[in-house]
């Protein structure tokens, strides 16, 4: 077994956790902020259904002066509106956003660059 085989188990396996992670999130965070009307107005665009939960997934997981600033360009209805989102959530939805977002979007990283790497056959 090759160290590119290995690497995509891993993260094949981090693909699978990061399904997981999105359906409890779903279903603990979001569900609670779409109760409340106000949140659920907050919670940025979405272009296709589920787009929602990564906006909220973001939001409690970048520095709020990232969004500080998203707020201010007219790109701002993109985002969903983090303050808002951080004053209804506890710590629980922040740590589950936050493993949620990254190993999502990590293991997103990785498996590109292994496909980048296999394409060019610069590992072998």
């Amino acid at each position: 077994m090759s160290i590119l085989d290995l690497l995509f188990r891993i993260t094949m396996s981090a693909i699978i956790a990061s399904a997981i992670l999105y359906l409890i999130f779903a279903q603990v965070t979001v569900r609670k902020l779409e109760k409340i009307q106000v949140t659920r107005e907050q919670m940025g665009f979405e272009p296709i259904s589920g787009w929602r939960i990564f906006n909220v997934a973001q939001a409690l997981s970048f520095p709020k002066t990232f969004f500080h600033r998203v707020q201010r360009s007219p790109l701002s209805f993109l985002h969903a509106n983090a303050e808002l989102i951080y004053a209804n959530t506890n710590r629980l939805d922040r740590v589950l956003a936050r493993l949620f977002y990254w190993t999502s979007v990590g293991s997103t990283m990785v498996l590109i660059l292994l496909w980048l790497t296999d394409l060019f056959g610069l590992a072998k």
